[in-house]
């Protein structure tokens, strides 16, 4: 019987080797919600914490280990996240890691990972005192491109911010203050709802009612940006899994839904039909989609690396790399000048990535603006986004920290930046 352990280093290698994300690996799992939800936890943990793990574990070798022994590198990899990171009792972390060997047949190993375990039970938690964690944690192609662009104390802090695991952020459809209190939620300046997580989201007050969605309180920003909604036009495009949608259409707007994938608008189906929401839901690739008049707006929330969003996914900083940041950046060029075809004279395009890469966001702006696109940036005022000043950058765009809001569970990486159609 598959075990979470054994689901868990499965879904490492798949993600250090494969590439493939975390919460699609998790989904796809056979086991139930119970183990499922431990499993996630596990793999989750050791990648946020993968480079100080590796660094004990190295440490605690007398060679390092071959490349062709990387199964033997994850089963001691979950095995220090339970010791040090999930506060498993010693003996249990150790016998289930060498439980694990033996399932995968690495039985040749079975005594190297039941020493090396023990030996961090007793000097692990010493020797993390001593790690520069925000580091460690961080490839080093990452840290290089956030201390260019916003310096090292900065980078060191929005490292710091991706070791915690995010809280929960609710966007409510209506009557924020009641649903508030009814889930014990802190309002936040820009009227997201906040809790701690803990328990299964489809059971909390108001879910099932469509009350409201779970949306991080950077992600619900830019629909903010549009203005009042009512009766204007507006498209979403790479619309999945639909937050943006939800609030654009709860703002009273009319909207036209894109994505290219089926599966990921059947999602956003399902979320418009608990929410009690309408829009137009369309398959297509918005590169080559043409609306059938122009259009009051669009938001492009476009595909892109996903940095800034490493306290969700701790797998994305070892699933890409610099080349998927340019070929993803090329992807986002191409988007834009297509938004800014389906827009009418007046019309506003909101751009927006969930990246902490200059080169997917203001860079991009910048490219489109070079090229002779006819827009004009529309800067964003501190009272569009709760009165959060340190979010607006010199050119008047939007750039969201991890790091910002610290003191109150910060927030994911976000950049935006308003256009309007001369």
């Amino acid at each position: 019987m598959k075990t979470a352990r054994f689901a868990a280093c499965a879904t490492l290698d798949a993600i250090l080797r494969g590439r493939r994300g975390l919460d699609d690996l998790v989904e796809a799992s056979d086991l139930d919600s119970r183990d499922r939800a431990f499993a996630r936890l596990l793999a989750a943990t050791t990648l946020r914490r993968l480079g100080q793990i590796d660094a004990l574990i190295g440490g605690a070798l007398a060679t390092p280990l071959p490349p062709r022994a990387h199964k033997v590198q994850d089963v001691l990899r979950l095995g220090v996240a339970q010791l040090l990171f999930l506060d498993t009792p010693p003996h249990a972390a150790v016998d289930t890691a060498v439980d694990l060997a033996r399932t995968l047949g690495l039985n040749a190993h079975v005594k190297l990972v039941n020493a090396v375990l023990r030996r961090l039970a007793r000097e692990g938690r010493d020797q993390l005192a001593g790690q520069d964690a925000a580091r460690l944690n961080t490839p080093d192609w990452l840290w290089d491109s956030w201390c260019a662009a916003y310096g090292e104390d900065t980078a060191r802090r929005i490292a710091a911010a991706h070791l915690a695991e995010a809280p929960l952020d609710i966007t409510a459809r209506d009557d924020a203050p009641s649903l508030a209190a009814a889930l014990e939620a802190e309002i936040l300046p820009t009227g997201t709802l906040r809790r701690s997580t803990g328990g299964a989201v489809e059971t909390l007050p108001g879910f099932a009612e469509g009350s409201w969605w779970v949306q991080d309180m950077a992600a619900a920003l830019p629909a903010r940006l549009f203005g009042p909604l009512a009766g204007r036009t507006i498209a979403d495009l790479c619309a999945a899994p639909g937050g943006k949608t939800l609030q654009l259409a709860a703002a009273g707007a009319s909207v036209w839904a894109l994505d290219r994938s089926e599966a990921r608008l059947d999602r956003l189906r399902q979320n418009l039909e608990r929410v009690r929401l309408t829009a137009e839901v369309i398959v297509a690739d918005a590169a080559d989609w043409q609306p059938p008049h122009p259009l009051d707006g669009v938001l492009l929330d476009a595909p892109c690396s996903a940095t800034g969003t490493t306290r969700r996914h701790p797998d994305a900083p070892w699933t890409k790399g610099p080349g998927d940041v340019a070929k993803l950046a090329a992807a986002q060029d191409r988007l834009l000048h297509a938004a800014v075809d389906m827009v009418a004279p007046g019309g506003l395009i909101v751009f927006c990535t969930c990246s902490l890469q200059p080169e997917e966001g203001p860079a991009r702006v910048d490219a489109l603006l070079t090229a002779g696109a006819p827009v004009v940036r529309r800067p964003i005022h501190p009272d569009e986004i709760g009165g959060l000043t340190p979010l607006i950058t010199a050119d008047g765009d939007l750039r969201s920290l991890p790091c910002h809001l610290a003191e109150k569970g910060g927030m994911d990486g976000f950049f935006a930046a308003r256009l309007e159609k001369r």
